[in-house]
Order: C-alpha cells, then structure tokens, then sequence
C-alpha cells in the first residue's frame, strides 16, 4: 500500500472527526427542523475546496503531495452530501416541502457561492 494512502486516510479521518463536531455544535445551537449542522458542513467545505484548489491547482503554493490527503480525504469526508439528500428526504417525508427545497436549493446555490469565495481566497493568499 502506498504511503500516500495512509495520509488520505489519516485526512479522512479528521475530516470525519471535524464533522461530527461542527455538526453536533451548529445543532445543538439551533435546534431541530432543519439540518442546520449540515448546512454549515456542506458551505464550509465548499469554501474549503475552493481555497485549497486555487492554492494547490491553480497557483501551486503548497505542495502537490498535499492534495490527496486534504481535498479527498479530508474534504471529502468532512462535507456530507448523502447526509443532505437523507435530511431532505425526512422534511418530505414529514410533509414540510418547503423546508425541503430551502434544503436542497439553499446548499447547491450556497456551496457553489462558497467554492466561488474560497477560489478568490485562495487566489489572494
């Protein structure tokens, strides 16, 4: 096994960690009837991929061997969109349809726009 796979999967590991934090702390904040937790999730790690692709990619301040254990291990396991999809089917299974597309629209549109912040980011730094 490659040494690069540990690291993805040591990333993958803390994105998990980091995660399950941030969503229990953004929860028990705002109560329950929207997944708030993993609003806040989904956007932030959007931004974070957006900072890290235009510092890894585009520019190439930090090291190429980076990319694998930050952006697919960490990244990836820290945003959640099964978790999403799940979340949005409970509010229709609840019958709270608006909820539901605030839910699915809010994250699309509110993760693209923070790719779009955290490229720019990324691009200043």
């Amino acid at each position: 096994m490659q040494v690069g796979l540990w690291f993805i999967g040591l990333g993958g590991f803390l994105g998990a960690i980091t995660r399950y934090a941030v969503d229990g702390w953004v929860s028990a904040r705002t109560g329950g009837g929207f997944p708030y937790g993993t609003l806040v999730v989904n956007v932030s790690g959007c931004l974070v991929v957006g900072i890290l692709f235009a510092m890894l990619v585009e520019r190439g301040v930090l090291a190429n061997q980076l990319r694998g254990p930050l952006m697919i291990g960490f990244v990836g396991a820290y945003t959640t969109f099964s978790t999403m999809a799940l979340e949005s089917w409970r509010l229709a299974e609840e019958g709270v349809w608006a909820l539901m597309l605030a839910n699915l629209v809010g994250s699309s549109l509110l993760g693209v726009a923070a790719v779009v912040i955290g490229v720019s980011i990324g691009r200043a730094l």
